[in-house]
């Protein structure tokens, strides 16, 4: 009886090296290129979180007649103002300014705020609210 061959041959193992390595190469860009599209999401979904913030904080400080009170009404005259109306606050690698002028101290007025992080950028809408 012959014995049986177990295992591949060194030619066998080279051929699946190198189709792998062909693989790898062309999907390589590709991972580069969600990892870019990763963090513009990230970016937005603060964003997103701070318009939410904001639009709710407005609507606490109306029921309260925009007198700031814990839980219901905080006051807010600047885009960076959001940190304190998320329950853990900006991330420490986001920045929150205002695009041009920021939204004040006349309640309901409004300004375009951006968030930063990482060279992506997404903008949202501050409210101004619980000004006297």
């Amino acid at each position: 009886m012959k014995p049986r061959q177990h295992g591949f041959t060194m030619i066998e193992l080279i051929v699946v090296i190198v189709i792998l390595g062909i693989l790898a190469a062309t999907a390589l860009p590709k991972f580069i290129d969600i990892r870019s599209e990763a963090q513009q999401a990230s970016v937005e979904g603060v964003a997103g979180a701070a318009a939410s913030a904001m639009n709710i904080n407005f609507s606490g400080c109306l029921v309260k007649n925009h007198v700031v009170t814990a839980d219901k009404c905080a006051k807010v005259d600047a885009c960076d103002d959001v940190a304190s109306l998320l329950q853990s606050g900006v991330p420490a690698t986001y920045a929150v300014a205002a695009s041009g002028t920021d939204v004040g101290t006349t309640n309901g007025a409004t300004a375009t705020c951006t968030v930063t992080a990482g060279g992506k950028t997404a903008t949202f809408t501050g409210i101004s609210a619980g000004n006297p």
